[in-house]
C-alpha cells in the first residue's frame, strides 16, 4: 500500500464570491473533523466518509495513514482499493499505487468478518479480470452478485470508471440501474431542500421600550392631580351643605362625563400608540446589513402571503404598520454581529403568518374609531357642566371654574402618561403571548427539519443525477459505455443559487450546472446543462464537439477579486470560459483549516478527474487519437 498522491492545494483566501448566496454551514455535525490526536480507527471512519462523500482524494490519505498506523484489517483494504480506483482511469494511477492493487498489505488482519473478505476478493478478481480479456466475466459478476448490499453497492458506485471494455459495459449497467432505483429515492423532493436550511435560533422574549415620562412632567401632573382632586372635594361638599341639589346633580353628571371623555381620548390616542408607535430615528445601516436584509424578508413574506382575493398593494398598504412594529421588534432582539438572517427566517415566516390569520378573523389593525363615538361622553360633559352652573349659588361658580381649569391642565398630560403606562403592559403581556405561541412554532419547525439528509446522501442523489445525464448523452450520441475513452464531471453552482454544507465538507448546492466530458474515437463531447438539485430534474443543455488534437489548454483560473473559472482553449484561438464561481468559496468556521473547504468542493465537483484528462489531451492529442483506435 502506497501513500497518497501530492497535490496542490487550493486555498480560496480571498476570493471574490459573484452570484453565490452566502452558505449554510451545519457546526453540529462533524462528519469530515479528524482531531490532531485522533485513532486510527477515527482516521478510517473519517475516511470513509469522505469517500462516501465523493471526495476520494481526501478518504486516500485518512485510510492510508489509518493503516500505516496500523489499523489493517479486510474492512480497512476493502476500501482502500475502492478509494484509490474511485472516480479514476487506469492512466492516473501512478506505478506504486498500480502494484499496491495486486499485492496483499503486509501485517493485515483477518477480523472474521466474511463480509469484507468477500468484498476484497471481488474487487481483486474485477480489477485481474480488466487486464485479462479471457476472463470469465460471468463467474466475477456472479460473485459480485453474490456479495452482501453494502460491498455490493460500493464496488459498483466507485469501480465503474476505473474498468474498460465488456467489463466496464456490465458494471455501468448495474450502476445506472442502481442510479434509476435511488435517483429519488428516501423522499429526496421532500427532504433535499431542508438541507439548506440554517439550524434555527429559537425566539426570544422581546422586552417593550419602557413608559417614556420625563421625571418633570411626572411632578407637575402629580400636583396638579392633587390640586383637582381637592377642588372637586371642596366643590361636592359646598353644593352639599348650601342645598344646590340640582347643581349637586349636575356635578355628578359632570364627573360621569369627564370620566367617559377621558376613557375615550385614552382609547383612541392607545390604538394610535399601538398602530404606530413613537420611536427614536433608526441609525443608518449600510448596505447588505442585519436590519435591511430583516427589512427585505418581511417585504418578501408580506408580499408572498398576500391574502387569496386581495389586491398586493392593499394588503401592502393595510400592514404597513404592523410589518414595521413587527419588524422593528427582530431586529432589536436578533440584531447581533454573528446572527445570520436565515436563523430567524423561520421566525419572520411565522410572524407574517400569524397576521395574515388573524386578518381572516378581521383586519389585522382595529379600524379607526368614529368621531361620533365622541358624541356621547361629550353632550353628557357638557350637559352637566351647564346644569351644574344654573343650580349653583354665585358664591361656587369661582370654585367649579377653577376645578375646571385644573382638571383640564391635569388631563393635558396625564392622559399620556396613562396611555405610556397601558401600551407597555399592554405590550408585555402581548409579548408573552407572542413568546409561547413562537416557542411551540420553534419546535414545529425543528421537528420539520429532523430528518434534513445527511451529506453522504446528497452526495449519493448527486452521483445518481450524473449516471443519469450521462446515459442521456450515450443515448443521444449513439455509444456504449466500453466505446468511451473516459469521460468526467465538472459541477458548478448555478447563478444566485443556495448552498450549504457541514463542517469540514464540500459546498453542495441548490441548481447545479453540469459540464460532461466524453472522450471517444472521434474527439471530445461536451454537455453543458443545468440541474435542479432538489428535483432531480436537468434542464437546458448544449453540446460541442472538437478533436483531440484541436484542445490547446485547458486549466481553472483564479484572478484576485474575480470569479474561478474554467478555461479550454482551441488551437484556433477560440476560447471556452465557463464559470465556475463558487467552488473555491470557504467561509470557514472554528475549527477549520484554510483550503480544506475548498480542496473538498473541488474534489466533489470531479474538477481534479476531469483537468487531469484534458491536460492530457492537450499535451499530446495524437497521442489520444491514437490510444482511441
Amino acid at each position: 500500500m502506497t501513500g497518497p498522491e501530492q497535490g496542490v492545494t487550493n486555498s480560496a483566501a480571498g476570493s471574490a464570491s459573484v452570484g453565490v448566496q452566502a452558505g449554510v454551514v451545519h457546526g453540529d455535525v462533524n462528519n469530515y473533523m479528524v482531531s490532531p490526536d485522533a485513532t486510527p480507527e477515527e482516521k478510517f471512519r473519517t475516511g470513509l466518509r469522505y469517500l462516501e462523500g465523493g471526495m476520494a482524494r481526501r478518504a486516500r490519505e485518512l485510510i492510508y495513514a489509518a493503516f500505516a498506523a496500523g489499523h489493517r484489517t479486510d474492512e480497512v483494504w476493502f476500501h482502500w482499493l475502492l478509494a484509490l480506483v474511485s472516480g479514476r482511469t487506469r492512466r492516473e494511477l501512478s506505478d506504486e499505487e498500480t502494484a499496491s492493487l495486486r499485492a496483499e498489505p503486509g501485517g493485515l488482519r483477518r477480523t472474521g468478518d466474511g463480509a469484507w473478505t468477500d468484498g476484497v476478493r471481488t474487487v481483486r478478481r474485477l480489477l485481474n479480470c480488466a487486464e485479462d480479456p479471457r476472463a470469465d466475466l460471468r463467474a466475477v459478476f456472479k460473485e459480485l452478485d453474490a456479495l452482501g448490499e453494502t460491498q455490493k453497492a460500493l464496488i459498483v458506485r466507485h469501480l465503474g470508471t476505473f474498468l474498460e471494455g465488456p467489463l466496464h459495459d456490465q458494471m455501468w449497467d448495474r450502476g445506472l440501474a442502481r442510479a434509476r432505483r435511488e435517483w429519488r429515492a428516501h423522499d429526496r423532493s421532500g427532504r433535499c431542500w431542508k438541507f439548506f436550511e440554517p439550524e434555527p435560533l429559537p425566539p426570544r422574549p422581546y422586552e417593550p421600550p419602557p413608559p417614556r415620562t420625563p421625571g418633570v412632567v411626572l411632578a407637575r401632573v402629580t400636583a396638579l392631580a392633587v390640586v383637582t382632586v381637592l377642588l372637586a372635594v371642596s366643590l361636592g361638599f359646598l353644593l352639599v351643605t348650601t342645598g344646590a341639589l340640582l347643581g349637586f346633580l349636575g356635578y355628578l353628571v359632570t364627573l360621569a362625563g369627564c370620566y367617559l371623555t377621558l376613557r375615550e381620548i385614552m382609547t383612541r390616542r392607545l390604538r394610535a400608540a399601538l398602530r404606530d408607535p413613537v420611536r427614536p430615528a433608526p441609525r443608518r445601516t449600510p448596505a447588505g446589513g442585519f436590519a435591511k436584509k430583516v427589512d427585505k424578508r418581511f417585504l418578501h413574506y408580506f408580499a408572498k402571503y398576500t391574502p387569496p382575493g386581495m389586491d398586493r398593494g392593499v394588503w401592502m398598504e393595510m400592514t404597513a404598520g404592523v410589518r414595521r412594529k413587527i419588524r422593528d421588534e427582530i431586529v432589536h432582539t436578533y440584531r447581533e454581529s454573528r446572527v445570520g438572517v436565515g436563523r430567524i427566517d423561520w421566525l419572520i415566516r411565522y410572524r407574517v403568518s400569524e397576521v395574515r390569520e388573524r386578518w381572516r378573523n378581521g383586519p389585522p389593525e382595529p379600524p379607526a374609531p368614529s368621531s361620533a363615538a365622541m358624541l356621547g361622553p361629550v353632550a353628557l360633559l357638557t350637559l352637566g357642566a351647564v346644569i351644574t352652573l344654573t343650580g349653583t349659588v354665585a358664591d361656587t361658580t369661582t370654585l367649579l371654574l377653577l376645578t375646571g381649569v385644573a382638571g383640564m391642565l391635569t388631563a393635558r398630560d396625564g392622559v399620556d402618561i396613562a396611555v405610556e403606562h397601558r401600551r407597555h403592559a399592554f405590550e408585555r403581556r402581548e409579548g408573552r403571548r407572542v413568546l409561547a405561541a413562537g416557542q411551540a412554532a420553534f419546535l414545529r419547525w425543528r421537528q420539520k427539519l429532523a430528518d434534513r439528509p445527511q451529506d453522504r446522501e446528497m452526495a449519493a442523489w448527486l452521483d445518481c443525477d450524473r449516471k443519469i445525464l450521462l446515459n442521456d448523452a450515450l443515448r443521444h450520441y449513439k455509444l456504449a459505455m466500453s466505446e468511451i475513452i473516459a469521460y468526467g464531471f465538472i459541477d458548478s453552482p448555478a447563478p444566485a443559487t443556495s448552498r450549504a454544507r457541514v463542517r469540514g465538507g464540500p459546498w453542495r448546492y441548490r441548481d447545479y450546472e453540469i459540464m460532461l466530458f466524453l472522450l471517444t474515437r472521434d474527439g471530445v463531447r461536451q454537455v453543458t446543462t443545468e440541474l435542479d438539485f432538489e428535483a432531480g430534474e436537468f434542464s437546458g443543455g448544449q453540446r460541442t464537439n472538437y478533436r483531440f488534437e484541436s484542445i490547446a489548454a485547458v486549466r481553472v483560473r483564479q484572478t484576485a477579486g474575480q470569479p474561478w473559472t474554467f478555461e479550454l482553449s482551441l488551437v484556433n484561438g477560440q476560447h471556452i470560459t465557463i464559470p465556475v464561481d463558487g467552488l473555491g468559496v470557504e467561509e470557514l468556521q472554528q475549527g477549520e483549516v484554510p483550503g480544506t473547504v475548498a480542496e473538498a468542493t473541488l474534489d466533489a465537483a470531479g474538477v481534479h478527474h476531469t483537468l487531469h484528462v484534458l491536460e492530457g489531451i492537450a499535451a499530446g492529442g495524437k497521442q489520444w487519437r491514437n490510444r482511441a483506435h
